[in-house]
């Protein structure tokens, strides 16, 4: 079982003015790979409130997974990718250059993403797109790796090779 964590980087959803599907998409879709939410945040787009609540995340909670939805775009408030540069140790470029990849397929726009990925002790963070569809067209990409990077993560495989 992944224990995951999702949080939504929202100035109006944390205000309560907008209901957060994007969120919902995530948890409907990890249980598509046997994950278990165990910590759903909306919190607003302020880079040290977004870090904090990762590195919570990881160092306490002990996450395998942090699934971020919303902030990777060019809005002056978009700062989901700087916050978690601020808190990974290890950054995995795959991750967002194939969601970027398959995105591109769908819209040039998918160009303009600042979306990251990146591993801070033993968990996986990566940005989602803010959107509801945008979140299932790159969840779509990487779920089938998710377990895989979990298990090397955890120690328990290092064989990446077929």
């Amino acid at each position: 079982m992944i224990k995951a964590g999702i949080l939504t980087a929202s100035d109006k959803g944390y205000a309560g003015q907008r209901i957060d599907k994007s969120g919902k998409v995530i948890a409907d879709m990890l249980e598509g790979i046997d994950a278990k939410v165990v910590e759903y945040v909306i919190v607003p787009d302020e880079r040290e409130v977004i870090g904090s609540n990762l590195k919570r995340m990881a160092d306490e909670l002990e996450v395998d997974l942090v699934l971020t939805t919303g902030g990777t775009g060019f809005s002056p408030r978009d700062v989901t990718p700087e916050a978690t540069l601020d808190v990974i140790h290890r950054q995995v470029p795959g991750i967002p250059e194939a969601m970027r990849q398959k995105s591109l397929e769908i819209t040039p726009r998918a160009m303009l993403s600042r979306a990251v990925a990146g591993i801070r002790n033993k968990t996986l963070i990566v940005n989602l797109p803010g959107s509801p569809k945008g979140v299932k067209e790159c969840l779509e990409v990487i779920l089938p790796v998710l377990p895989h990077a979990v298990e090397i993560l955890k120690g328990n495989s290092g064989d990446c090779a077929r």
